[in-house]
């Protein structure tokens, strides 16, 4: 959900690339769903290791969950870390909500971050011109 996201707000002026440290092999449907709740098309996504990007010439790396964030590798030359940790939602599932419940309720939460970042990175872009 976090690379349909950030390249829905800032897909303009970031490449977005997403992988993880034990990728599942799949996009969870309900991520494709609760993104297409949003307008934001993700079903034609793969799961990726983060390996395939390691001499991609990657200078920010956003983890989104704590496992990602501890086995992270570092990646060659000077690179940004950014680390906001979300819940897993098939593991979010609070008693009083679905399984699709949590990933909404995660995806909104990733949203709002990535939306602040975004802003944050465009004003910073306006102040440097």
């Amino acid at each position: 959900m976090a690379e349909g996201i950030l390249r829905n707000v800032a897909g303009d002026i970031f490449e977005v690339y997403s992988a993880g440290s034990q990728p599942a092999g799949y996009v969870h449907p309900n991520a494709i769903a609760a993104l297409k709740e949003l307008e934001i098309d993700i079903s034609g996504h793969t799961s990726k290791h983060l390996d395939q990007f390691m001499n991609a010439g990657i200078n920010t790396v956003i983890t989104v969950c704590d496992n990602a964030d501890e086995s992270c590798p570092l990646f060659p030359g000077k690179v940004n870390r950014y680390h906001w940790g979300f819940e897993d939602p098939p593991k979010a599932v609070r008693d009083d909500e679905t399984e699709m419940d949590a990933f909404r309720r995660i995806r909104d939460q990733i949203q709002k971050s990535f939306l602040a970042y975004a802003a944050g990175y465009r004003d910073a872009l306006n102040q440097k011109n």
